[in-house]
C-alpha cells in the first residue's frame, strides 16, 4: 500500500484501521532524505498539479530500525526502480543526499485536459560531487540530452534519467517527468510555488522528519482506502467531494509518532468520518490480535473545526512487531 495514485496514489486498498497505517506506510515508501525542508529550486522543479508530495529525513530513517523495517516491507515497484537506478548510477546517494522528495503529479494532454496523476518525479538535495559525477559520465560515454540549459543524463538500462539543477539539487525520473520538472523550474509551466493551497499547508509540516501533502483528489482516494468497506455503505461519492486536502507527519526521535489531518468543507462531514473511523477501530480491537488491540489503544481519532485528525504513537519495538501482524498485512497488500 502506498499513496501514489494511478500507478501510485490510487493503490490504497486497506481495510478497517488504515487510520493507523495507511498514510504512515506511504511516507516510508520514499527511500531517503534529510532536513525535510525543500529548497527554492526543489519546489520550483515540482509541477503545479501535484496530487501528493512526500519528503523524508534520510538521517532520521537511517537511525530508526522501525523506519527502515517499514520501508523494506512497503516500497512499491515504481520507487524501488528509482532507488535501484540511483544505487547503480554511481551517484553515491547514501553518502551525499540530505533530503529526498517524491511528487506524483498530473499532466495536460494535447486537448488541454488534465490527466490523473500519471508521473512521478524524484528530487534529491545534498552536497553532490558534481565534478566527479560528470567525469564518470564522460568516462562511461554517457551523453546528455540537452533541454535549454539543462543536461539530462540517462541512468543505464533503467529507463530513468537525472539532471543536476545545481550542486545541491538533482531531479530524477523518467524522461517525461524530467522534462516536466525542468520546464516548471525554468518558468515555462506553472510550478508547485504557485500552488497556494499546498504551499500554505507545507508551512505546518515541513519541520518534521517525514511529511506529506495530498490535494483533494489524492485525499479522496486515500480516505476511500482508509474507510474500506464502510465507504460502500456510506454515500461516499457525496462525502468525498467535501474532502479538500490532507497532510501527515511522522517522527522517530522518541519512538514512532504519526499525525494525520484531513480538511473537510464542513464540521458535520469531519465529525461523521471520525465517527465511522472510530467504529471501525472498535471493530478491529474486538476482532484483532493482542498486538493489534494495543495498536488501536495507541490510536486517537477526533474531529474539530472541519478537520478529521488521527494520531498514533508507540515504541520502536511495538511498531516493528506490528509490521508482521495480520492487520498490517491486510493494509499493505
Amino acid at each position: 500500500m502506498y499513496s501514489f495514485e494511478s500507478r501510485s496514489i490510487s493503490s490504497h486498498r486497506g481495510r478497517t484501521c488504515k487510520a493507523l497505517t495507511a498514510a504512515l506506510t506511504v511516507a516510508l515508501c520514499a527511500p531517503f532524505a534529510h532536513a525535510a525542508q525543500l529548497s527554492g529550486d526543489a519546489k520550483a522543479s515540482i509541477p503545479h498539479e501535484v496530487q501528493q508530495l512526500i519528503v523524508v529525513d534520510y538521517r532520521a530513517m537511517q537511525n530508526s530500525p522501525a523506519a527502515m523495517s517499514l520501508k523494506d516491507r512497503v516500497m512499491p515497484p515504481e520507487l524501488k526502480r528509482l532507488e535501484t537506478a540511483l544505487t547503480k548510477s554511481g551517484l553515491k546517494v547514501d553518502a551525499d543526499t540530505d533530503a529526498l522528495a517524491f511528487a506524483a503529479f498530473r499532466t495536460t494532454n494535447a486537448e488541454g485536459k488534465t490527466a490523473e496523476a500519471d508521473r512521478i518525479v524524484g528530487i534529491a538535495q545534498g552536497q553532490f560531487h558534481t565534478r566527479e559525477i560528470m567525469a564518470n559520465f564522460v568516462k562511461n560515454k554517457i551523453k546528455p540530452v540537452p533541454r535549454r540549459n539543462n543536461s539530462i543524463y540517462p541512468m543505464g538500462s533503467s529507463g530513468l534519467s537525472v539532471v543536476f539543477l545545481n550542486q545541491t539539487t538533482m531531479v530524477f525520473g523518467d524522461k517525461e517527468a524530467i522534462e516536466a520538472a525542468v520546464d516548471a523550474r525554468d518558468g515555462l509551466t506553472p510550478s508547485f510555488l504557485s500552488n497556494g493551497d499546498l504551499m500554505a499547508d507545507m508551512a505546518s509540516v515541513d519541520n518534521h522528519a517525514i511529511w506529506s501533502l495530498l490535494d483533494a483528489k489524492g485525499t479522496q482516494v486515500m480516505m476511500r482506502g482508509v474507510l474500506g468497506s464502510a465507504a460502500q455503505i456510506a454515500d461516499y461519492d457525496t462525502v468525498k467531494n467535501r474532502m479538500k486536502g490532507s497532510r501527515y507527519t511522522m517522527d522517530f526521535s522518541n519512538g514512532v509518532k504519526f499525525d494525520m489531518s484531513v480538511n473537510m468543507s464542513d464540521t458535520l462531514t469531519a465529525a461523521t468520518c471520525a465517527t465511522v473511523m472510530k467504529g471501525l477501530a472498535i471493530l478491529k480491537k474486538q476482532q484483532g490480535t493482542p498486538l493489534e488491540k494495543t495498536a488501536m489503544d495507541n490510536t486517537t481519532i477526533s474531529s474539530s473545526a472541519g478537520s478529521l485528525t488521527v494520531s498514533y504513537a508507540s515504541s520502536d519495538g511495538e511498531f516493528t512487531s506490528l509490521l508482521t501482524s495480520p492487520l498490517f498485512q491486510s493494509v499493505v497488500k
